[in-house]
């Protein structure tokens, strides 16, 4: 891999020959995903999704870039919603689906063999099924057996990975319409606002002291990161993250989710990748003698997702879970680790989504373009013997 080039985000010609597929384009009009997926909704009539009636529980089929669909759907579910919820959308259609509960499926392309797979077997158990993804295809063809509803999405959303969003917008719709998540009517307008806000303020022409996605993309190039989030919304988004700096900027990192993760990294940060050559505030030392103290390696980097701080008569366990957090920021730096943390602002849990996943998702795109990697491929992919698209 090519060592990081920061001058490649600055210059629009050599940024744009490796972003081929303009992937930072896609990734600003997700708040137009949002607002054009209300729209659609508003035009379809979606007291029809399992039959206008709260159904037993449901199962999320997604594979890919739509697999944070069913990640979004389960923490709002746990939240707020009065049924079960499941999410596989590589495997087979688990055995208890039956009348009772609803399949929703989902895949940009409509192609994706699982989640259409999925849709199928459910039709031919009669249980209600809701799809999502491209017109004309196997997918809505499911649907349409099924006699369940399909909201499409337009073919030219971009990448799965840019198109989050709008499949996560449709869904919430479409299964807060039928009693399984509460979510007030604005939420997604707002979640639209800030969606458009990290747009702006990640912005490709933007100078890296004013872009925080530019910046972390900057401090994550030479460290081997592990995203932490401090609760169960930060907690998915920390799992994006980990998806996105994998898939996109091929840079390895592991995540987890305060307080259950506390302890594997605490134990990380007495390992092999904690710098003995580091700055106290987990920076490189600068008088780190490379002879001496032989070639400098791969440090550990903590990302940090954190949630609003808790208010003087906040509730408990929000107080626990800051201070869970901050020791864990305090013993990472003091071992020498570089914490680079982002909190999110006040809001509903999916509108603090929103805000912490655009940020991580503009900061992987930005680390594989300063590495000289083409933020949509995946070199070697097609070589693996993978589910294919499904047949017409």
């Amino acid at each position: 891999m090519s060592p990081f080039d920061e001058t490649l985000l600055d210059d629009e010609g050599r940024r744009r020959a490796v972003d081929r597929s303009d992937v930072l384009r896609s990734l600003a009009g997700a708040g137009a995903q949002v607002r054009r997926a209300v729209a659609i909704a508003a035009e379809t009539d979606l007291g029809l999704v399992a039959g206008g009636e709260r159904p037993r529980a449901v199962h999320v089929a997604a594979v890919g870039g739509a697999e944070g669909v069913g990640t979004v759907l389960d923490l709002l579910a746990a939240r707020t919603g009065p049924v079960l919820l499941t999410a596989d959308g590589s495997g087979p259609l688990p055995g208890w689906v039956g009348t009772l509960d609803l399949v929703v499926a989902v895949s940009l392309s409509g192609r994706a063999d699982g989640p259409v797979r999925q849709a199928r077997e459910a039709a031919r158990r009669g249980a209600q099924v809701l799809t999502i993804g491209a017109p004309d295809s196997p997918l809505a063809e499911a649907a349409h057996a099924a006699r369940g509803v399909h909201l499409p999405i337009e073919p030219g959303s971009g990448h799965s990975r840019a198109a989050l969003w709008g499949m996560v917008a449709r869904a919430v719709l479409a299964v807060a319409a039928c009693g399984v998540v509460d979510v007030p009517g604005d939420v997604l307008g707002d979640v639209a606002d800030r969606l458009d806000a990290q747009a702006e303020a990640c912005r490709p022409d933007a100078e890296y002291f004013v872009n925080p996605a530019k910046t972390l993309a900057l401090d994550l190039s030479s460290r081997v990161p592990v995203v932490l989030g401090d609760g169960p919304v930060t907690g998915v988004a920390a799992r994006r993250a980990s998806t996105m700096l994998a898939r996109t900027a091929r840079t390895p990192s592991t995540w987890g989710r305060l307080p259950d993760a506390a302890a594997q990294v605490l134990a990380c940060l007495s390992g092999p990748f904690t710098g003995a050559a580091s700055a106290p505030d987990g920076g490189r030392d600068v008088f780190a003698d490379p002879y001496i103290d032989g070639p400098a390696g791969p440090e550990l980097g903590l990302l940090l997702l954190r949630d609003p701080r808790p208010t003087a008569d906040g509730r408990p366990e929000e107080v626990e879970r800051h201070n869970t957090a901050q020791s864990i920021a305090d013993h990472a730096q003091s071992a020498g680790v570089r914490v680079l943390e982002h909190w999110a602002g006040p809001g509903h849990d999916l509108a603090r989504l929103a805000e912490l996943v655009a940020l991580t998702d503009y900061a992987a795109t930005y680390l594989a373009i300063g590495h000289g990697l083409d933020p949509a491929s995946a070199p070697g992919i097609s070589e693996l013997p993978l589910p294919r698209k499904a047949p017409e």
